[in-house]
């Protein structure tokens, strides 16, 4: 099991930042490097993504003023600067448009000042431009109708650079009001996939806008985290609303967000800085992989490279939906569906690419959200079983606070 942070003691939220902090200080610095060398492969260095990244800070505290007291805390605990913990938070923001194209980015002068600034190039050996050109993610929403159990469930693998797995942590902390979340997350990011106590669950997928990175927004994790803090479905479409039209805030770049409840219901909320479209279920079940369906938004598609992949496992999920009812042991056979070989959902990495860029199933998850349950297959999904994983215990009662974060 990947390493369990427990900050639910806390008493601050900068307090809950810096146990986060000094827990996972290890992990933290392996995110830094990693994603230090991500950036420079798209031209942009270290000390220019972190100042990206604190262009965003307003925007965070409008959201939320306690999670830039805990990214603060965060920053204490692992001896990093703010910028670095605000660069791994606004990772998404911070890649260009281009990121999934095969089109090659001018890479030489960023990772020569990384060098200047001590960060280790831990792609030395493998070709710059055969390195991290993809990433996926496929997912699974199934309705209480369609669920083998009689509750909803959300299932998904998390396809990325497979020395990521070394910085996976799960996080136990809590929302604005005070219930207990369980994340698996990288490293110093506030949240990723997710469940809280009130059996809500959401998941992600990247998606590439035309206009990522051209306007100040809500950051993608910084957005996990403050929906992980909903009660269903329905408040979280509220919540989103909220951000888009309430405060005007809008979204930084592109994600599919799909979330389960513990009412039965399900859906996909693809986001981007032109704004939000819902994607509804088909006889029960919602999949998505990484690009736009919803018609509002097709337009923003930025160009993907066919080694993403992304309709043909759109196809193969979707065959996977066809067959209901479905509950966990079937979902964790669509996780590790290998059907289309190297791009499969569950993808193991490919040995013809230089073992340092391989991207694969880091992790697959799977929860269920009424009693809330989650399960972690630590390694491709193929390969291992998956895992309980204890969910958090509430360490206060539910509270609203309605001056520091918004209650839809």
């Amino acid at each position: 099991m990947f390493p369990c942070i427990h900050t639910l003691h806390a008493t601050s939220a900068h307090e809950r930042g810096q146990i986060y902090g000094q827990a996972a200080k290890e992990q933290i610095q392996h995110s830094v490097v990693t994603y230090a060398r991500l950036f420079a492969a798209c031209g942009i260095d270290w000390a220019n993504a972190c100042d990206r990244a604190m262009r965003f800070e307003g925007v965070i505290a409008q959201v939320d003023a306690d999670l830039m007291a805990e990214l603060n805390g965060v920053a204490h605990g692992s001896g990093q600067r703010l910028g670095s913990l605000m660069a791994l938070n606004c990772r998404t923001e911070i890649l260009p448009a281009t990121f999934f194209s095969d089109e090659p980015q001018l890479a030489h002068a960023a990772m020569a000042a990384n060098r200047a600034a001590g960060l280790p190039d831990w792609l030395a050996d493998a070709p710059w431009d055969l390195a991290l050109k993809d990433g996926e993610c496929t997912a699974m929403g199934v309705t209480a109708a369609a669920s083998r159990t009689g509750q909803a469930w959300l299932a998904q693998n998390w396809d990325w650079m497979g020395r990521q797995r070394q910085a996976l942590v799960v996080l136990h902390t809590q929302g604005p009001s005070g219930q207990s979340i369980t994340t698996l997350t990288e490293a110093g990011m506030l949240a990723k996939i997710g469940i809280n106590q009130s059996g809500f669950a959401l998941g992600l997928n990247i998606l590439r806008s035309k206009r990522d990175g051209s306007r100040l927004g809500v950051p993608v994790h910084v957005l996990l985290r403050h929906l992980l803090d909903c009660r269903s479905v329905a408040h979280a479409r509220e919540r989103l609303q909220a951000l888009q039209t309430d405060l005007g805030l809008g979204f930084g770049a592109a994600s599919n967000v799909p979330c389960a409840d513990a009412q039965g219901q399900t859906a996909c909320f693809e986001v981007s800085p032109a704004g939000w479209a819902e994607v509804t279920p088909t006889r029960g079940v919602v999949v998505h992989t990484n690009h736009f369906v919803c018609e509002s938004l097709l337009a923003e598609q930025a160009t993907i490279g066919p080694v993403l992949s992304s309709h043909q496992r759109l196809e193969t999920a979707s065959q996977h939906a066809l067959k209901t009812p479905i509950g966990q042991a079937e979902l964790e056979r669509f996780l590790r569906d290998e059907s289309d070989g190297f791009l499969s959902i569950c993808r193991s990495p490919d040995p013809s690419v230089p073992p340092e860029s391989r991207v694969e199933s880091v992790a697959g998850i799977v929860m269920h959200t009424q009693p809330p349950a989650m399960w972690l297959a630590c390694d491709v999904p193929s390969r291992v079983a998956f895992e309980p994983v204890p969910l958090a215990a509430s360490a206060n009662p539910i509270k609203e606070r309605q001056d520091q974060a918004i209650v839809a």
